[in-house]
């Protein structure tokens, strides 16, 4: 099944007094590549999201972010770090005897120092079977939008194969008059040489010129890629590695058919097919 490497997906929980939302991205990348940014008070499911991820994820660059915030609730106590304030109270004693005029503070400038708000404890089991299930869903959510940009992707590449295999039946069709047209020059040539005999020079022209007729098996090849092609589109697993494989081998025939035939109709041909190949390769590079 052909899926792109480019989607985006994001969801949101309320669990444990906590408000957590998840952000999926993904890009297209050679390897599976993630990236996980996650709060330091959830950093203990980093393994578990990472092995979620690459369990459905073959190729991409994906990028993983969780953000959460303290829920507010009626009702709802703030706790304080008593020994955290002893502490900042006997500094701030021995420091205010060091200073000529000391400054006055308050409790809400007590309860603003880093420490003294303390946090209740987060209850990890529920944290963890919340936000696991999350970000499933959002993996879920990613992978449909994968597939169906991947979908788009078949279509484009089936019509230009559609476009490639017409051009492969053109070249072979345009194959005789190629052929005739060689006969010709090579006939001409040979008349040159019967005038001039020089038989080394003209065992020479025929090796050049059978290598030049000998373009059939290039359009051979190339029917025979576009053909493997159609069939990696239909594979279930992924596929774009070997459809960027392919591009290359269709490239080389298609050079060869240009550089071969010494004819401008085929040489139009060459160029069209690697246009064609050049706007196919450009779509497999978002292909997983």
């Amino acid at each position: 099944m052909i899926r792109s490497m480019t989607a985006f997906s994001g969801d949101e929980i309320e669990v444990a007094d906590l408000s957590v939302s998840c952000e999926i991205r993904s890009v297209n990348h050679r390897y599976c590549d993630i990236t996980l940014k996650i709060p330091d008070r959830l950093r203990f499911l980093e393994p578990e999201m990472r092995a979620a991820i690459s369990a459905k994820i073959n190729r991409g660059k994906i990028e993983c972010t969780l953000s959460c915030k303290r829920q507010a609730k009626n009702g709802q106590s703030l706790f304080v770090n008593q020994d955290a304030v002893i502490a900042l109270l006997e500094a701030t004693q021995t420091i205010e005897q060091l200073m000529p005029a000391a400054l006055s503070f308050s409790a809400l400038d007590v309860l603003a120092f880093p420490g003294i708000q303390q946090e209740p404890e987060l209850d990890s089991e529920s944290l963890n079977e919340g936000i696991m299930g999350m970000i499933d869903n959002a993996l879920t959510t990613l992978l449909a939008t994968r597939q169906r940009e991947g979908a788009q992707l078949k279509l484009l590449i089936e019509e230009r194969c559609a476009k490639m295999r017409s051009l492969v039946i053109l070249a072979g069709q345009r194959l005789p008059e190629v052929l005739q047209l060689i006969r010709n020059r090579l006939t001409d040539r040979v008349v040159e040489l019967v005038a001039q005999p020089d038989f080394d020079r003209l065992e020479q022209e025929l090796v050049l010129l059978v290598q030049k007729l000998d373009i059939a098996e290039e359009l051979d090849r190339l029917d025979a890629h576009i053909t493997e092609v159609l069939r990696a589109l239909e594979q279930p697993e992924p596929a774009g590695r070997r459809l960027d494989f392919l591009m290359q081998e269709l490239n080389r025939e298609a050079n060869t058919l240009g550089s071969k035939s010494n004819d401008k109709e085929m040489t139009r041909i060459s160029i069209e097919l690697k246009v064609l190949i050049e706007q196919m390769r450009e779509q497999i590079q978002n292909i997983e």
